[in-house]
């Protein structure tokens, strides 16, 4: 499948959403344990399961601190997520890092070493999604990264380019020697948006941000399954939190089915999705460029005693 890569508003204008039935609604959300909930999906149903585990940080839905709960954690969920998934299905796996006393563990370093031992589940990249602002640290470099690891099952996979293009640096630039000689280099649907993807996290005045502490942006897994999905595919994540990946598969026209232990944030994802199908989501739209702020805001002036 490739298909032009269009602005968001093109895409709600002509893309066919599947048809909804109460038997099968277009969005499934249920309140249940991420290990009951894939173990009940049928084997082999599954286009693309993305999704953000507890980094077991002491947050207010996690129980552990410990990085061998995590690893355990994942060891039980590897086969499941493997079973769960269609030949040529996607696995996306959004992860950061384990801090503790200062210490930094890489935690996709840890899922890699577990997923990659599902011999079907083969890694395609690691994704590494930069945002700007976060937490200062004062005794080593502020942590400004986290990734997700891509892994597909087998190697016959969708992957549609041409979705997620992004528009050329140098869209003038041309051939400068051979056949094409003088002919324009670049694709005229945009270039590959590349490994490293800039997307604003979601912190307290962002548009999206919930009561949930660890979100993650809309724009996140909207490029995810653009690229990774077919339109009458099916996205899944065991640890909905509050709705991202479920706003974004409404988004995208595509079929969803996802669970969470907590009452409180299954009510704020039931609550984002029906705003998305009604077309009024608050969410920060893949295609917008990141604000620069200007020298005339009063933030953005330099007090004449900063060096820098």
């Amino acid at each position: 499948m490739h298909t032009k890569s269009r602005s968001f508003l093109e895409w709600q204008d002509v893309r066919k959403s599947p048809t909804e039935s109460p038997s099968k609604p277009l969005i499934e959300i249920k309140k249940q344990d991420a290990f009951k909930f894939l173990a009940a999906l049928d084997a082999g149903s599954i286009d693309l399961i993305i999704s953000s585990p507890p980094y077991c940080m002491g947050k207010v839905y996690e129980s552990s601190i410990n990085t061998a709960d995590f690893l355990d954690m994942h060891e039980r969920l590897a086969p499941l997520l493997a079973r769960a998934l269609k030949n040529g299905g996607s696995l996306c796996w959004q992860i950061g890092h384990h801090v503790h006393n200062g210490v930094v563990t890489p935690l996709d370093a840890l899922v890699y070493a577990v997923f990659s031992k599902q011999k079907e589940l083969l890694l395609r990249n690691r994704i590494v999604w930069t945002f700007a602002h976060g937490v200062h640290a004062d005794r080593r470099f502020s942590g400004r990264h986290e990734t997700v690891l891509w892994f597909t099952k087998g190697d016959d996979y969708s992957f549609n380019l041409d979705a997620v293009r992004v528009p050329q640096k140098y869209p003038g630039k041309r051939h400068y020697k051979g056949p094409k000689k003088g002919e324009f280099s670049g694709n005229p649907l945009g270039k590959n948006p590349s490994d490293v993807w800039e997307i604003p996290n979601v912190k307290a005045n962002h548009i999206e941000k919930t009561k949930h502490p660890c979100q993650f942006p809309v724009a996140l897994p909207q490029r995810l399954i653009r690229a990774l999905v077919p339109e009458d595919g099916v996205v899944s994540d065991p640890f909905l939190g509050s709705g991202t990946s479920a706003v974004a598969a409404c988004l995208e026209g595509r079929r969803f089915v996802g669970c969470e232990i907590q009452q409180g944030y299954i009510d704020i994802a039931r609550e984002r999705v029906a705003n998305a199908k009604t077309k009024t989501p608050r969410f920060r739209p893949a295609e917008k460029p990141i604000y620069t702020p200007t020298a005339t805001e009063a933030v953005a002036r330099r007090p004449a005693h900063f060096k820098v």
